[in-house]
């Protein structure tokens, strides 16, 4: 189920001293998570792991205890802020109230079971304007990456700031439907940029907030896969459309994040990729 929020609001203030505290709880969750997910990635393949509609949907013991886990800290650290999460769902009336998080215990999990290094936990506060606070943890380069709105973007604690560079030469970060895939991919290779697919929707936007990606393209996402690595991307100054290029800081079906400068010639080969 994905949680509405309005793309034409402007950002709302946020009270100093919740995203300050938002910020460090989060952050210690993202910690929290780094640890478990680095003593057990690729050691649920043959035990603990189910998939869900498809054998590339995993589930594990992990996701649902770090979700437990974080849904236990919230609601005392924030009582009455509801969660959606992607294994336990959205709490009672989160669709309205004016904060919610939101919750994604292990992003990329077909990564984590076979001990690919490309997963993450991703954990947000989001209001009707979009992210307020994201938080990701990149167990595997030990990062943690952590931004709050009008506060910026940070990696371990170091500020990021992304800056214009050439597409040509670059890289994209692209999670696409089979329909898509082939048509984007030959674009993208005319204008001298190549595609990677790693997996995991907030490490492919968190790629472009660190400069590393020129953009990331997706579909097909759910509003936990991305609200954490959307603030990051806002933050570090990158650029958040919709598929049909309106700006909007959690799109639903598409939703393509790119460095400035980048965004004209990225849509357009999503607009030719469907043709």
């Amino acid at each position: 189920m994905t949680v509405q929020h309005d793309p034409s609001a402007p950002p709302a203030p946020v009270e100093a001293g919740l995203m300050s505290r938002a910020l460090e709880v989060a952050g210690r969750l993202a910690n929290d998570a780094a640890e478990v997910i680095t003593a057990t990635a690729g050691r649920e393949h043959h035990s603990g792991a189910a998939h869900k509609a498809n054998p590339f949907d995993w589930v594990t013991d992990t996701d649902r205890t770090l979700e437990r886990h974080t849904r236990r800290v919230l609601a005392a650290e924030f009582p009455g802020v509801p969660v959606v999460g992607e294994e336990y769902g959205a709490d009672p009336d989160a669709h309205h109230a004016p904060y919610r998080w939101v919750v994604d215990p292990v992003d990329g999990t077909a990564n984590y079971v076979a001990g690919f290094p490309w997963c993450a936990y991703s954990l947000a506060l989001v209001d009707a304007s979009g992210p307020v606070v994201g938080v990701i943890a990149d167990p595997s380069r030990a990062q943690i990456y952590a931004a709050a709105r009008g506060r910026g973007v940070r990696a371990n604690g170091v500020p990021v700031r992304v800056v214009p560079r050439a597409l040509a030469g670059g890289l994209i970060c692209a999670e696409l439907g089979p329909g898509r895939t082939a048509g984007f991919t030959r674009c993208a290779a005319a204008g001298h940029t190549a595609i990677r697919s790693l997996g995991s929707s907030a490490l492919a936007i968190t790629q472009v907030a660190l400069g590393h990606a020129v953009a990331a393209v997706l579909e097909g996402h759910r509003e936990w896969d991305v609200a954490g690595a959307a603030c990051l991307a806002t933050e570090a100054g990158a650029v958040i459309v919709d598929g049909s290029g309106r700006p909007d800081p959690l799109p639903g079906a598409a939703m393509i994040v790119a460095l400035p400068g980048a965004l004209d010639a990225v849509l357009a080969w999503w607009r030719a990729s469907g043709e």
